[in-house]
């Protein structure tokens, strides 16, 4: 099943861009980093970041998991913006037959609505592996780096989308990530399991989600 046939089945309208958490039904905002500490102690808030960002990863990924690792690249409509793939894949995929099927396709610019924007295009780099395929500690971190002027680090959206787990992961920065998934009951372990790193904000929302729940 492609990318499209299998968003359409299990996650129909959603669009796979930022904020998923506020665009599907079922899902769970964390936050990663707290931005007070960030001033008083940047190596430590950086530490939190990665801890809780690689704990929810690894919560929601297994190795024998069937995973797309999808990558949505902003680039002005230009004649071929990129030449080789992004980074994500080539130094984060520990099998590099693997590679050989990453597909790579021009799609409309995701935020044309947000920003009124026509004259972007979204190029959309899709790979199909397993969990065990990804070095996720360290792609993971080079995510959460971008916004801190912290190398290495990954500028485009990339999003873990766990056909076997139905869920979908995104690290949207340092600060929080989302996780939505096709069903209420694919979150109500992650759920329980890290309550205390959900979003303040929307805490009382996901609670309302979740509140029917056999916790």
């Amino acid at each position: 099943m492609s990318l499209d046939d299998y968003l359409q089945k299990y996650f129909p309208n959603l669009l796979l861009c930022p904020p998923l958490f506020y665009n599907w039904d079922y899902g769970i905002r964390f936050e990663l980093g707290n931005p007070p500490m960030f001033k008083a102690d940047k190596a430590l808030y950086m530490e939190q970041v990665y801890h809780r960002a690689i704990s929810i990863y690894a919560h929601l990924h297994k190795d024998n998991d069937e995973i797309y690792v999808v990558t949505n690249a902003h680039f002005a409509d230009k004649p071929n913006p990129i030449r080789r793939n992004p980074k994500v894949y080539r130094r984060y995929i520990n099998n590099k037959d693997v590679l050989k099927c990453l597909q790579h396709k021009v799609i409309s610019y995701v935020f044309a609505d947000v920003y009124g924007i026509d004259d972007f295009e979204t190029h959309r780099f899709i790979l199909k592996c397993y969990g065990r395929n990804i070095k996720y500690g360290s792609l993971i971190k080079a995510i959460c780096n971008n916004d801190v002027a912290i190398r290495p680090s990954i500028y485009h959206d990339v999003f873990f989308v766990n056909i076997s787990a139905g869920t979908i992961f995104h690290v949207y920065d340092d600060r929080g990530c989302d996780v939505v998934a096709s069903s209420k009951e694919a979150l109500i372990n992650i759920y329980r399991d890290y309550y205390e790193w959900i979003l303040k904000y929307d805490r009382a929302s996901i609670e309302q989600t979740f509140a029917n729940c056999n916790i």
